[in-house]
């Protein structure tokens, strides 16, 4: 969320826009076999692709077997430079979250880092979505492109640039913010809702 004032479209600026996303398709989506199998006469596509997919090579990487999903996202951290990370535990009841809320600082510059694991697949065209309320009213909206991943035991981590928390009285409150993690492909990895207070300092 940015102290910008909001950006004011004409019918055509945005009848351009949907035109470009709705001319979007795309890659179909592909297994890690299909992957490997494919331009193997290529050797540096070769090369590159197993560097790329890394442990997934040796078969299926599966952190938790008990989990069906291919993105399990773990956690979203709010970070501020010269203070410690602020966490959300995304792995449990994400009815809870609503009554951990973010206190922000107001102008301060601050970034937000979502923890995930893959496993099985690689996943394309992963995408954060980022909406935010205040009073019930849209206020803002941001959408970063986080990436194509491949399976790995290890957590792999995505940080949003920098975005300015606006300021001054009538931006000090309280706000709901509804986060999506999600891809090309529409598949709803996670959907959560979270809050955070502007104040005019760290401690008010």
């Amino acid at each position: 969320m940015s102290g910008e004032p909001e950006v004011t479209r004409t019918p055509e600026e945005e009848g351009e826009e949907e035109e470009i996303k709705s001319s979007y398709r795309p890659p179909p989506e592909k297994t890690i076999d299909e992957i490997l199998a494919a331009d193997q006469e290529d050797e540096s596509l070769r090369k590159y692709k197993e560097a790329l997919l890394g442990e997934a090579q040796a078969g299926a990487v599966i952190v938790d077997p008990n989990d069906q999903r291919k993105v399990i996202v773990k956690k979203l951290a709010l970070c501020v430079t010269g203070r410690d990370d602020v966490e959300l535990d995304l792995s449990g009841d994400l009815t809870d979250l609503k009554k951990q809320v973010f206190v922000i600082k107001e102008g301060v510059q601050y970034r937000i880092r979502i923890d995930f694991i893959v496993q099985r697949e690689i996943v394309h065209g992963l995408k954060y979505v980022q909406k935010t309320y205040r009073l019930g009213v849209p206020v803002d909206k941001m959408t970063h492109m986080v990436g194509s991943y491949p399976p790995k035991t290890e957590i792999q981590s995505y940080t949003t640039p920098p975005e300015d928390a606006p300021s001054g009285m009538v931006a000090r409150g309280s706000y709901s913010v509804n986060s999506l993690f999600t891809d090309d492909d529409k598949n709803v990895h996670l959907q959560w809702e979270w809050c955070f207070d502007i104040k005019k300092d760290w401690k008010d």
